[in-house]
């Protein structure tokens, strides 16, 4: 646990450095009509590098004895994992909807253990309030497959 915490914390100090580098090319300051570009990026990167350095300190300071995960700990992690993986590919082919519909439903249905007609309700429900919100309402287009083009989107 302590590699694991010590790894995260460089990371994160090193994009914080990052961060308030590029806010001080586009300036902290103030301007005539309020803060500049770079004034709220600059401050949150202070502070996520500040908590990261306290983080790094802290890992520094602790024994090694932990195990970062265990087995049992792990499995419920890649259920999560692999699902969520298999859905990213999966819309590369069949698009947003349809591939959130089969991971919903899949999610529903082996790992919750809901019944059919809640898991398919819920898994067309999502797809199509979330197909309504993104391309009718606020007109931002997802990626589509071939029953979106069938439906003439």
């Amino acid at each position: 646990m302590r590699t694991a915490d010590l790894v995260t914390a460089a990371v994160l100090m090193l994009l914080g450095g990052v961060v308030i580098f590029d806010s001080l090319r586009l300036g902290i300051g103030w301007g005539t009509d309020g803060p500049r570009s770079g004034f709220f990026p600059f401050w949150l990167a202070v502070l996520m590098t500040a908590t990261s350095a306290l983080i790094f300190v802290q890992a520094l300071r602790r024994s090694v004895t932990r195990v970062f995960v265990s087995r049992a700990a792990l499995r419920p992690v890649l259920s999560v994992l692999g699902p969520a993986t298999a859905m990213v590919v999966v819309m590369q082919v069949t698009g947003l909807y349809v591939a959130s519909a089969i991971y919903v439903a899949f999610y529903m249905r082996w790992i919750g253990r809901h019944r059919w007609p809640a898991t398919i309700a819920m898994a067309v429900g999502l797809s199509v309030v979330t197909f309504l919100v993104f391309e009718e309402w606020f007109l931002v287009p997802m990626p589509k497959g071939p029953l979106e083009a069938w439906l003439g989107y």
